[in-house]
């Protein structure tokens, strides 16, 4: 049982208590999900009305609901059930429980205040609930996209104008400052805190440098990305192909997850989108975009980034200069990319309960941050 305690400051939603009851009745092996039969009561507000057609024998609950729920075991950070009356899962709801120790990752009240930031702009789900140790929102239908499909031109194009649309979020007429390097240090002080005996493991030199190695390459970095010129923008920051749905329907795509979103190098957030072209589960960097493949995604991106922030709707030129600027922007931040989800791995391995290799994860990205960083490094943005 899960006893979810609200935080949310909405008057029109829950107001005290949901109490879920998971009842493993029958589990289906091999597929992407379990289902489960899951008892869910709500408490209301008053005057608000229940459901059609329920009702509750229970004392001061509104109504009690048993509805089938499908467990998505895609995600590596959290636990996530959908609830739902209708089969086509046209009415479902989504209750996300979060990792375990994921506090020393995730800062939960950001998390918050960025999700209600981007539903205002119509780039999130309606909020539901907010619970000590989880959140309740809308389920959006569609496909959550794969690395195959994060290739194709139609959709990639689509991918970045909605980053465009997410970038071009005002900061309320703030001077935001990056959250990158905050976290970088953040994540690196974990490791050398918790995890220095597993770091430097003298049998794994070569895949996990010890805490200096780490100390000089993050002192590196700062210096170095931070000469850029990239502007800061608000950015989701975490886009795996997981985190995108694309709905054929109505031809667009949404990013859902928005635990590591804050303001941030645009950079960032695109060179990390293209490193997530690998995948997660299996990781391929021969995956990784080619400079072609950037140029096109970049243009589109550029384009309506410059349409939303600009005021000139179909009346944008995007230049070589520009181009060629963003692209070897976006290629240097990608060593940050690596570096971040590195540490992240490592920390993750240690407290996470969720089925996933993380210190074969953190392995590969560090693998990859030494393999690009002299390639990376010597682009030079055009004078």
């Amino acid at each position: 049982m899960f006893l979810l305690e609200q935080q949310s400051r909405d008057q029109n939603s829950i107001t005290r208590v949901w109490e879920l009851s998971q009842v493993k009745n029958q589990c289906f092996p091999g597929g992407q999900h379990r289902k489960f039969r899951t008892l869910i009561f709500w408490r209301f507000n008053a005057g608000v009305p229940p459901l059609p057609g329920v009702t509750s024998a229970l004392p001061g609950v509104t109504c009690a609901l048993l509805v089938p729920s499908q467990l998505f075991t895609d995600g590596i950070t959290n636990k996530l059930v959908a609830c739902y009356r209708d089969e086509a899962m046209g009415d479902a709801l989504l209750v996300r429980v979060y990792g375990r120790r994921t506090e020393l990752l995730v800062d939960r009240e950001t998390e918050l205040r960025n999700f209600q930031v981007l539903r205002a702009h119509g780039c999130a789900p309606d909020l539901y609930c907010a619970f000590q140790n989880g959140l309740c929102y809308q389920f959006l239908p569609g496909t959550a996209l794969g690395p195959e499909h994060v290739r194709d031109p139609h959709i990639f194009r689509l991918v970045a104008r909605e980053m465009a649309r997410v970038h071009a979020i005002h900061a309320n007429g703030s001077l935001p400052r990056p959250i990158l390097w905050q976290k970088l240090h953040k994540y690196l002080s974990l490791v050398k805190t918790e995890l220095s005996p597993k770091v430097s493991n003298p049998s794994l030199p070569q895949d996990v440098p010890g805490p200096a190695a780490l100390q000089q390459e993050l002192a590196w970095m700062q210096e170095t990305l931070s000469q850029l010129g990239s502007p800061v923008v608000l950015c989701h920051n975490d886009l795996l192909c997981k985190n995108i749905i694309y709905d054929s329907a109505r031809e667009r795509v949404r990013f859902i997850d928005y635990e590591y979103t804050g303001y941030n190098y645009q950079a960032f957030d695109i060179g990390n989108h293209f490193n997530e072209f690998a995948g997660v589960k299996e990781v391929d960097y021969g995956l990784y975009p080619s400079k072609e493949m950037q140029l096109q995604w970049l243009h589109s991106y550029l384009q309506a980034y410059k349409e939303l922030t600009q005021g000139h709707p179909g009346d944008t030129q995007v230049s070589e200069e520009e181009l060629e600027t963003l692209y070897v922007q976006v290629n240097k931040f990608s060593l940050a990319s690596h570096f971040l989800w590195a540490c992240w791995g490592l920390i993750q391995d240690k407290y996470s309960t969720i089925d996933f290799n993380f210190l074969r994860y953190a392995k590969l990205r560090f693998k990859q941050y030494f393999k690009m960083k002299p390639v990376v490094a010597a682009l030079q943005v055009p004078k």
